[in-house]
């Protein structure tokens, strides 16, 4: 029996919307012929559950075309794919750039998240009539940022930062949004050709795959063909390439385990669902280096038998999707992406992915999931994703900063790669700094450079400001104070210092800024972004806010003692890295900052 949540049909538009992506429609599962016994018997729907993947762009299209998704554009899509309505509305539902209460056509995202509302332009009580609040966008090297999304046919998404409320106003009457910034504006270190990873930015075309060419680009795709794939596996575990992403594994070992496994059919995925607070560099690198993303991912597939390969996007990254989009494109057709590259009989090809909202999907099982038409939740492991990932396949996931990485390794030797930065952290890493620095933007340094260092390379502080605190490694960081300058930035000072690098986030926060405010805000971002899931997540990131809020109140009663150990729950019982880290930066400013004290 088809159980739907409404009897309501889809309008004219957001059925041409869902046919639009899905095509016509070549089969059905409903009914099936009587047999000699009387009973009905379906054949259909084989082809409808191979559709399942395509569930998020759908909702996609309809959303894009609509501005929200309505019970009938549901009960139609289940219809066209062969899901329960009620299985659908789960996952509308789960994604913040999605509604399935009815929006206006134009929507006006204000960020209130950590560096924007250190600006103290917008929070969550004083937005413009008609806009709506949102987590960090991403653009916080020119917070405060603001996400336009015009509906319709041929929909519009557009980032306005630096915004005023005046803008915000305006844009909610529907005037539009000024040219944006250059991508280089980003990087404060452009035009320098002695950079490795950022050298591009402010000095090629983004959208020419010839001036890619002309600066050594696709060189290292050859050489790794030229050298084999073991050997490329070889020279990568040579380099000491950790991910980039937070968690710090051995690049290498990941890559051998994916090529190591029995099962023929494997995938690779780029993680570019950069939703931590205070994280813009693969934005960055995205928008201003497409090229190299996909050359990269090319070699890693290669280099480890992948046959496909997805770049999943953050939904908020507008001139990101539009710079890949055009990239893989084009690299399709000079025959360096596709079938039988470049004569090799090697063939690789990419999909980009766009995510709706969910920080929780930065969790490589949490993607899988979301890829293949589900809500986003992580799963359980083992077993691991380079033995059981999408589609059941083993697959290798890395995010956008690893594998810009291995360009150079593969064109410098691993061992050269490996002379860069420390003994216990090798190589370049990129840093993204905000806050109350007067050079704003994403650095690119070889580890082991101090965090004054890299102050004073942003610039140092802003003029009247002193600093008060330095958030390392975003809403899963931790804190440090002024006394902290001198740290060495490497993944084994951190350690040894009881802080983390994290996703490379520095945030300086100056004198001006309400510290048990942005320990508030940590608190509900973490509330919003659990997936829910498992308890000790879901409901110790709820307590968790309960008790910051009381301690802001004035009232004590205990919420010290009950904030640690809610802390020590999440971090021991939680499914995932969100529950596991969602107290780090409240323990870190309470211990190391004493606030509250």
């Amino acid at each position: 029996m088809d159980l739907k949540i409404s009897s309501a049909n889809a309008s004219p538009d957001e059925r041409s919307a869902v046919d639009d992506l899905l095509g016509a429609d070549q089969e059905t599962s409903q009914g099936g012929e009587r047999n000699q016994d009387g009973h009905r018997v379906s054949r259909g729907g084989e082809l409808l559950r191979n559709m399942r993947h395509l569930l998020l762009p759908t909702l996609h299209a309809v959303n894009d075309r609509i501005g929200w998704i309505s019970r009938g554009a549901i009960n139609y899509i289940a219809q066209r794919l062969d899901i329960a309505p009620a299985d659908i509305y789960g996952v509308a539902t789960f994604y913040a750039l999605f509604d399935t209460n009815e929006r206006p056509a134009r929507q006006v995202h204000v960020c209130i998240d950590l560096v924007c509302r250190a600006k103290g332009v917008f929070t969550e009580d004083s937005l413009p009539v008609g806009s709506i609040p949102s987590p960090c966008l991403g653009v916080c090297e020119r917070a405060p940022a603001v996400l336009v999304i015009q509906t319709g046919v041929t929909p519009r998404h557009e980032i306005l930062a630096p915004a005023i409320p005046q803008d915000i106003a305006d844009l909610v009457t529907g005037k539009s949004v000024a040219s944006e910034q250059p991508v280089s504006a980003a990087v404060p270190q452009s035009p320098d050709e002695s950079l490795v990873l950022l050298s591009r930015i402010g000095r090629v075309d983004p959208l020419s795959i010839d001036e890619y060419i002309a600066t050594n680009g696709y060189v290292a795709l050859r050489r790794a063909f030229e050298i084999g794939a073991s050997q490329v596996i070889a020279e990568v575990t040579a380099s000491g390439l950790v991910g980039r992403g937070g968690a710090a594994f051995p690049t290498g070992r990941k890559w051998a385990a994916v090529a190591g496994q029995p099962v023929t059919t494997r995938y690779l995925i780029c993680n570019a669902d950069e939703s931590e607070p205070g994280t813009f560099k693969d934005r960055v690198v995205m928008e201003g280096d497409p090229f190299a993303l996909v050359e990269s991912m090319t070699i890693a597939a290669f280099a480890t038998g992948c046959q496909h390969g997805w770049i999943y996007i953050r939904g908020e990254y507008p001139r990101a999707f539009k710079h890949l989009a055009n990239a893989v494109k084009t690299a399709r057709a000079r025959d360096l992406l596709g079938e039988n590259i470049l004569g090799t009989g090697f063939s690789f090809d990419i999909t980009i992915f766009r995510g709706a909202g969910a920080y929780i999907c930065g969790e490589e099982t949490a993607i899988f999931n979301s890829i293949e038409g589900y809500r986003g939740e992580p799963r359980n492991k083992p077993p691991f994703p380079v033995e059981v990932g999408l589609f059941g396949k083993p697959t290798l996931v890395n995010n956008v900063e690893t594998l810009v990485n291995v360009l150079p390794i593969i064109t410098n030797t691993g061992e050269k790669y490996a002379s860069w930065g420390t003994q216990g952290s090798k190589g370049i890493k990129i840093f993204c700094i905000s806050g109350a620095v007067k050079k704003p933007g994403v650095y690119e340094v070889t580890f082991g450079v101090t965090l004054r260092e890299l102050i004073n390379l942003a610039g140092g502080m802003t003029d009247g400001s002193s600093l008060q605190a330095v958030l390392l490694g975003g809403a899963a960081g931790g804190f440090v104070g002024p006394e902290d300058l001198d740290l060495e930035l490497t993944l084994e000072a951190a350690r040894t210092a009881g802080t983390t690098l994290g996703s490379g986030v520095v945030f300086v926060l100056d004198q001006n800024v309400d510290l048990v405010d942005q320990l508030q805000r940590i608190a509900a971002f973490f509330r919003d972004e659990s997936c829910g899931q498992c308890v000790p997540c879901r409901v110790g990131t709820v307590r968790q806010q309960e008790a910051l809020a009381r301690l802001a109140s004035g009232s004590r009663n205990g919420d010290l003692q009950l904030l640690r150990d809610l802390g020590q729950v999440m971090r021991d019982a939680s499914i995932c890295g969100l529950g596991q880290t969602a107290h780090n930066a409240i323990d870190s400013a309470l211990t190391r900052l004493k606030v509250f004290s």
